[in-house]
């Protein structure tokens, strides 16, 4: 599959000892610095998806990349950031999927930075949910309608046909990283909530026979429509990479456990764990997504 690079390449894994130690020194815990994976705006997971997206965006003639996520949504922050450094235009979606409300909660952090890399922002008054959206198809038919060609991106970039290749990537670059470790990890945890890292790992893993070794730590708080993402983008990816065989039920691992109180909002355990990655590695986990893995 043809890859646009937008990361610098591999990233590191970097073992944890003072996060080791501080939760009893039983579980050697280890971190793929996915968050330190580009220049490009912050950088970030969705990167490794858009480099199998941009391509097919190239391709297709369009002049205007459309997406769409939260009022923060990092996703956005990417698909701008993709879109500047390709020299597309961007029109992105950013609806309210976090009951957070503030004086400057639209105006600061990704979305701040998605409208300074030139994208055309547009704030919709709606709630959390990871399916097709109205406003985004709406958003669709306006670049059209302006004379312009969009290309869609929908949520994540978890649903596009190439959405999963790049976390199958990932399983491949961890692999062998560990033979360069000289071990092999027991898990993979990872946050879910749209589906496709999550799921491009379980097919990428599946190949080694050690898809079930992906734990998903849900942080959608409506774990039966994001399993049934995650199956969907388990499915296509698997034929798109000839995996060569179905992933079964059992290897699609997600712990609804932790995704309270609700989508993008910390529980105080999650504060805590936050704090804890924060005060023993200097490692910097986020409330909406991280922050709950971290927990879990």
């Amino acid at each position: 599959f043809e890859r646009y690079p937008l990361t610098f390449g591999p990233t590191l894994i970097e073992h944890l000892p003072r996060l080791t130690a501080a939760l009893g020194g039983k579980v050697e815990i280890y971190a793929k610095r996915d968050d330190c994976n580009s220049g490009l705006a912050m950088g970030g997971n969705k990167l490794r998806k858009l480099e199998y997206i941009v391509p097919d965006a190239i391709a297709s003639g369009a002049d205007t990349l459309v997406s769409i996520g939260g009022v923060q949504s990092n996703h956005t922050r990417m698909v701008a950031a993709t879109a500047a450094k390709i020299g597309m235009k961007c029109v992105v979606i950013q609806e309210k999927w976090v009951p957070h409300y503030d004086a400057v909660y639209d105006r600061v952090g990704n979305i701040l930075m998605t409208r300074l890399m030139g994208a055309d922002s547009r704030l919709v008054d709606a709630g959390f949910d990871i399916g097709i959206r109205k406003s985004w198809e709406d958003a669709i038919q306006s670049v059209e309608d302006a004379g312009g060609k969009p290309y869609a991106i929908p949520a994540g970039a978890s649903v596009h046909k190439f959405g999963g290749l790049g976390y199958v990537g990932f399983a491949e670059e961890v692999a062998a990283q560990e033979k360069d470790l000289g071990f092999t990890f027991d898990y993979i945890i990872v946050c879910v909530v749209t589906g496709s890292t999550q799921g491009g790992m379980i097919v990428g893993f599946a190949a080694m026979d050690r898809a079930d070794r992906v734990i998903g730590i849900d942080a959608s708080g409506t774990l039966q429509q994001t399993r049934d993402q995650v199956r969907k983008i388990v499915d296509a990816t698997s034929e798109l990479v000839n995996l060569g065989r179905s992933v079964r039920e059992d290897e699609i691992v997600i712990n609804p456990d932790y995704a309270y109180p609700a989508y993008g909002v910390p529980s105080e355990e999650t504060n805590e764990a936050i704090r804890l990655a924060a005060r023993t590695e200097a490692m910097i986990t986020d409330p909406v997504y991280e922050g709950k893995s971290m927990q879990g």
